[in-house]
């Protein structure tokens, strides 16, 4: 199947940070996020990124887990809390990989001609209150990352 036939097949739309996504789990169970307020205890996403589209540098306020389903690997760009910008490949070796909630992050399809269809799991619960997108502010609080924080800039 290609990007179109898994959008389709899912229903998924248009995220704001870039892609396609279709929430499949929300938990009944309410969690307190500290500063927040209460939060599902848990959430899931289908999320789809094809060839040249990105996840823009964002951030949330909880804990977020990748998980890799089809095609092409995703690489997560994230600048981690001490400042320094890892670069983490999910697909093929490594199915899976966890955001630390207040991290920013991006990501990218590692084969442009192709798609990665994820699923993201979120802990406390997806708010879209708790996300916040990067602007040129990030690449000047981090210039020895300017160059990946402008490339995932909406």
């Amino acid at each position: 199947m290609d990007a179109k036939d898994w959008i389709e097949k899912l229903g998924l739309g248009r995220h704001p940070e870039g892609g396609y996504f279709k929430e499949t789990y929300r938990s009944d169970i309410q969690v307190n996020l500290p500063g927040c307020g209460a939060r599902s205890a848990c959430t899931a996403i289908y999320y789809l990124l094809e060839g040249n589209d990105f996840s823009a540098f964002h951030k949330i306020k909880s804990d977020e887990i990748w998980h890799h389903y089809a095609g092409s690997p995703v690489f997560l760009h994230v600048i981690d809390n001490d400042g320094s910008l890892l670069q983490i490949k999910v697909g093929g070796e490594q199915p899976q990989a966890v955001i630390k909630a207040d991290c920013w992050f991006a990501a990218s399809v590692e084969n442009r001609d192709s798609f990665s269809l994820v699923v993201c799991t979120v802990a406390p619960g997806f708010d879209f209150r708790d996300l916040e997108f990067a602007d040129s502010k990030l690449a000047a609080r981090y210039p020895q990352h300017q160059k990946t924080i402008e490339k995932f800039l909406r």
